[in-house]
């Protein structure tokens, strides 16, 4: 049915038809001063072109001015493409060199050596569109945008490959809108200045690939051994995986969530049409593997760890950087063999799979840093990143509380239980020998006389003095406290039992000595010697004595070092969670954690047995060409002697071989057995 013109609409077509005619014919109509004619209404779309018109040149002048504010902000030389051969080479104590990490001349690259699947890996996870935008790409930001808003997170980023390349190359990695918008008009540039080919070399040749990696090519080589130009499609996938957060998904650093990335990775691939559905699943099924070099192990904990404070002392820009450590190479390869022989020989039957260890000297210089039982396996560093609980290893500063309160190490104390609230800490089968020495509740680590130490002395002043001493870790102030509840790190708890071996000053642990570029100039030198003196010399003197008396007949007897004068003090948490043993000579400081990752208990082992094992061995090679030199306030060259109760150990009638076991356990169950004997015999 078709829909006709009412006699109403047409007489009023006509009337509209007429008065256009009267409006056109001069000095008709009824009008005034403009002739009788209605004033023009401009059309909706003319208007629309109009403002649009006002609108554009108005941003094309804020934005002309914009961009050229930002290119003369930027530095005089950023608009000069850097020749970059960026490089860490890591130097040990005597020149020799530990690691060389980064890119270097004759790393470079080029996209036409490379398989294409792995160009194509990289633009089907960071720029999909890379080969259609202008350096800017308005829908991907767009499509970013809109995902993040969904998942309440930021979970796509619209940065380009190209804005990606600037900010490397020209700019610091500030937040701000300056910088964003700074980065945006030097994408614009460089794809004015450069092939899309010459810009996707310049990224990966210069992009963080994680594990101090720099560039494609040294990311192939330090993950997977070999060059990019010959990485498979599953090893492509891992370095493409890379690139949205370098640090977390290294393969080197958290295998399972790298194997995850990669998954995501062969997915775009396949949704951009780079690979088949049966290309990527075979991918999938068959991962990539590390293949680490056989001389990456122990050392490179240490590698790792400067890479990642090295920032903190210099700017890290094109140059190449030589970092000259405190690093006794010999020493680091040894501790590294140390730990893991001991976990390979006693380790599965004692369920104790991993240990660190740090051996400083008095003034707080590393000499040799183990954050795990294999690198290659695991390259969590568990001697500066772990926190667990110490254990007696931390009652050193409850004592040393308890001397600056009067006490002294003949001080008697009475061994007997305790109660705060609900809290009872208790000795070894709940066993007690009423009054010892100060020195011999430290030589045997009575829990009863620390608990009492610290009720006396205030749980905040142990923990001022920890504090004193290097702790940096929050410490808690229950009187849990005395027992070594709070966790801490294992290098930290090292260096505050340094003032004792250098005569009371506290240290400050570190490990780059100066930074060079490899023209010479020094960029960084280290200066100056720690906090200053944090115990005095009579303490120094008293906790000395206190502390070779666990080596030479308490809880750390395994520990002891043939002919040169040691102390330290063992450590073990609740349920064998956690095994410390951390000594000092007049040479060295060095400590040692063993357990497990997962917090899982293991099979009764102490602070007196895999970890005091671990630190005899690893001493007795840095001590094998030195003399012996007495501990602080102490006039003895040869091993100190044990003192009180323990002395009696000494005097049974089967000797003092047959007292020394093997693997002393960390409580007092066997001196406890043996002083009741004692005791029994006088009765």
């Amino acid at each position: 049915m078709r829909v006709g013109r009412s006699p109403t609409l047409k007489a009023e077509a006509a009337g509209r038809k007429a008065g256009r005619r009267d409006a056109r014919s001069p000095g008709r109509g009824s009008g005034g001063g403009n002739g009788g004619r209605r004033p023009r209404r401009r059309r909706p779309l003319v208007r629309v072109v109009y403002w649009l018109t006002v609108l554009a040149l108005w941003v094309g002048i804020i934005g002309g001015g914009a961009a050229a504010y930002v290119l003369f902000t930027v530095p005089d030389d950023a608009l000069d493409l850097p020749q970059r051969e960026r490089g860490l080479i890591v130097l040990a104590e005597d020149g020799r060199v530990l690691a060389r990490r980064g890119t270097f001349r004759g790393d470079t690259v080029r996209t036409d050596e490379l398989p294409s699947y792995l160009i194509d890996a990289v633009i089907a996870t960071e720029d999909r569109r890379f080969y259609s935008h202008f350096g800017a790409d308005p829908i991907g930001l767009l499509r970013a945008l809109v995902a993040n808003i969904r998942e309440g997170e930021i979970v796509q980023g619209g940065s380009t490959i190209t804005q990606q390349l600037a900010k490397n190359l020209f700019l610091e990695p500030d937040r701000t809108f300056t910088r964003k918008f700074q980065e945006l008009v030097l994408a614009i540039w460089l794809e004015y200045r450069y092939s899309k080919d010459e810009i996707l070399q310049l990224y990966l040749n210069r992009v963080y690939f994680g594990a101090g990696a720099w560039g494609i090519e040294a990311a192939a080589r330090r993950y997977f051994g070999k060059s990019a130009r010959e990485v498979t499609l599953p090893e492509a996938a891992v370095l493409a995986g890379l690139l949205k957060a370098p640090s977390r998904f290294a393969p080197t650093n958290n295998p399972e969530l790298a194997e995850e990335r990669a998954f995501l990775v062969l997915n775009g691939m396949v949704e951009a049409g780079y690979i088949s559905p049966l290309e990527g699943q075979l991918a999938v099924d068959n991962p990539a593997a590390l293949n680490l070099k056989p001389q990456d192990q122990a050392e490179q904990y240490v590698v790792d760890w400067i890479t990642e404070i090295l920032p903190g002392y210099v700017r890290v820009d094109d140059r190449t950087l030589i970092v000259h450590t405190t690093i006794d190479a010999d020493l680091q390869k040894a501790t590294g063999r140390v730990v893991r022989d001991v976990l390979d020989r006693k380790g599965e039957e004692r369920d104790a799979d991993q240990a660190a260890m740090v051996v400083l000297s008095p003034d707080g210089a590393v000499r040799a840093l183990v954050g795990g039982r294999s690198y290659a396996q695991s390259q969590f560093n568990r001697a500066v990143k772990a926190r667990r609980q110490p254990g007696s290893a931390f009652k050193p500063f409850v004592f040393l509380a308890a001397l600056e309160r009067g006490y002294s190490p003949d001080s008697i104390v009475v061994d007997r239980p305790v109660t705060v609230g609900k809290w009872r800490p208790a000795n070894y089968n709940d066993k007690y020998y009423g009054e010892v020495t100060l020195q011999d509740a430290l030589a045997l680590s009575l829990n009863s006389v620390a608990a009492q130490l610290v009720l006396k002395v205030g749980p905040k002043a142990v923990a001022s003095v920890a504090h004193r001493l290097g702790i940096s870790s929050p410490l808690h102030h229950n009187a849990s406290l005395a027992l070594g509840t709070a966790e801490v790190g294992l290098i930290e708890l090292t260096a505050a039992y340094a003032p004792f071996s250098n005569g009371g000053a506290g240290v400050l642990p570190h490990v780059i000595d100066r930074v060079t570029d490899d023209s010479g100039t020094v960029l960084y030198e280290r200066r100056g010697s720690g906090p200053g003196q944090v115990v005095s010399a009579d303490n120094v003197a008293a906790m000395n004595r206190m502390l070779a008396a666990v080596v030479t007949g308490g809880t750390g007897r395994a520990a002891a070092l043939d002919g040169y004068p040691a102390a330290g003090k063992s450590g073990t948490s609740q349920d064998f969670r956690d095994a410390w043993f951390v000594g000092y000579t007049a040479d060295y400081v060095a400590g040692v954690w063993v357990g497990n990752d997962s917090n899982r208990p293991m099979e009764k082992v102490t602070g007196g047995s895999l970890p005091a094992e671990i630190w005899h061995d690893v001493m007795t090679v840095a001590h094998a060409d030195r003399a012996p030199k007495p501990l602080p306030g102490t006039d003895r060259t040869r091993p100190a002697e044990p003192f009180g109760i323990v002395d009696l150990l000494r005097s049974l009638p089967f000797g003092p071989s047959e007292a020394r076991v093997r693997q002393p356990t960390e409580t007092a169950e066997n001196a406890g057995n043996f002083i009741e004997r004692i005791r029994q015999s006088v009765r």
